[in-house]
């Protein structure tokens, strides 16, 4: 087992690669009343291209497929796997994002016992053709409700305007279109292919010792049986590095419009350090730009043109990434040209360097509280893992980043000439 001592941060993360290629992390948490844990599969919306474990020729398997096999592993020949997580004391959840399937719990009790319960559901795939059909009229539901929705029609409309092909751009869990061609035959190979231990990552944080529990997951992993670890081939269409689309007007039955303005990431292939570099620094750059003690900010609020919700963000994984920004506005329209003028402008005028400093310092802050929280850890470190990148390397590169590293990456990433699109909800028509 290795040890890693960030004397920076005051934290010890314990870590080792078991001999099934499962990848286990244990950051004891002396003080902590909660344990939180994160078993996470490599595998996300994105991946519906890729060889079979143990076949030699690619397949396309439905949209929304990794999403559904999320909702498909809680249920066993028993019963819902929910239900022994509450008997023991614990909160269980999953998730399905573009690139990660996690699943998790926290307990102040009986850690051990959910651990074991963690490993043994995600390792035991049931599914019948019955179950299966029966899921698909939960999931069509669940996406009804989303297409319902004016944000999240909002987020997935903008993707469709910055990307041609990239599946980023289709919805997490698919279509009710999609989803009706998932067989159970489909689950059982997206499941041997992509939840093999050697795809997969286990993250305990919380009041535990770290020899005991290396112990006891290596002795639950020793009495299962996986075929040789491979790494997943994926595949994905060629995608041009130009926004799909300036931009797309959607009507939905709203009050108030919305808009975001997306950029997109001209070299979405970065990975490790480089990954990192580049996304604190377009971070840095969007707060320097739009955060609420920017002049920006206070620019389109008095202006009427944004309130409370207006916020940014930026992604970056393997093969994509963007920068969001946007809100709710009485002129969505108005508002997009604004952002756009008020990049341009950014980028013309001086370096603010004042408020580059004060506005490390408070990214710094924020990081350092967020380390109080066991899942904001656990999450971020495995998301980090995924990209090579290493969660406890955060603070060392913030106090890397100098002007002149800022200005780059401002002229690399904000080309609002070729990657900028946005994606506007207006109110319908009355009776259109």
């Amino acid at each position: 087992m290795e040890q890693l001592v960030f004397e920076q941060l005051n934290e010890e993360l314990y870590s080792e690669k078991l001999e099934n290629g499962l990848t286990v992390f244990i950051l004891p948490k002396a003080g902590f009343n909660k344990t939180y844990a994160t078993f996470t599969a490599e595998y996300g919306s994105i991946d519906n291209q890729f060889t079979p474990i143990g076949q030699n020729e690619g397949v396309k398997v439905p949209d929304g497929i990794a999403h559904f096999l999320e909702h498909k592993m809680f249920e066993h020949e028993e019963g819902d796997v929910f239900q022994d997580f509450s008997k023991q004391g614990a909160s269980a959840n999953a998730f399905t994002s573009f690139t990660r399937t996690a699943y998790l719990f926290s307990s102040t009790s009986n850690v051990y016992k959910n651990i074991e319960t963690l490993l043994n559901f995600v390792q035991h795939p049931y599914f019948t053709e019955e179950t299966v059909e029966k899921e698909k009229g939960i999931i069509e539901q669940e996406i009804s409700m989303y297409e319902d929705n004016p944000d999240w029609q909002n987020f997935f409309g903008l993707l469709d305007a910055l990307y041609h092909n990239h599946p980023v751009k289709t919805d997490i869990a698919g279509t009710a279109e999609s989803i009706a061609e998932i067989t159970k035959d489909d689950l059982y190979t997206c499941y041997n292919t992509f939840y093999h231990p050697g795809n997969m990552t286990l993250f305990i944080v919380g009041n535990v010792e770290a020899e005991p529990m290396m112990e006891f997951v290596k002795e639950n992993q020793q009495q299962k049986k996986f075929k040789e670890a491979s790494n997943p081939s994926r595949y994905f269409d060629e995608e041009p590095k130009q926004a799909a689309k300036k931009s797309k007007l959607i009507p939905m039955p709203v009050k108030v419009g919305k808009c975001l303005v997306g950029i997109k990431e001209a070299a979405p292939h970065r990975q490790g350090k480089e990954l990192l570099h580049h996304e604190l620094s377009v971070q840095l750059l969007l707060e320097l730009m739009f955060g609420q003690s920017s002049e920006n900010y206070q620019v389109l609020f008095s202006e009427g043109l944004i309130d409370e919700s207006f916020s940014f963000d930026y992604t970056a994984e393997k093969g994509f990434g963007f920068s969001v920004i946007g809100g709710d506005s009485s002129d969505p329209k108005a508002l997009a040209e604004r952002i756009e003028d008020m990049i341009h402008s950014f980028i013309d005028a001086p370096f603010p360097v004042a408020a580059f400093e004060r506005i490390r310092k408070k990214k710094i802050g924020f990081f350092l509280r967020a380390l109080n929280s066991p899942e904001y850890i656990a999450n971020q470190f495995t998301r980090y893992y995924f990209n090579e990148m290493h969660l406890f390397d955060v603070i060392p590169v913030l106090e890397e980043l100098t002007e002149e590293s800022l200005k780059e990456t401002l002229h690399a990433h904000f080309d609002t000439k070729n990657q900028l699109a946005s994606c506007i909800i207006i109110p319908e028509e009355p009776n259109s």
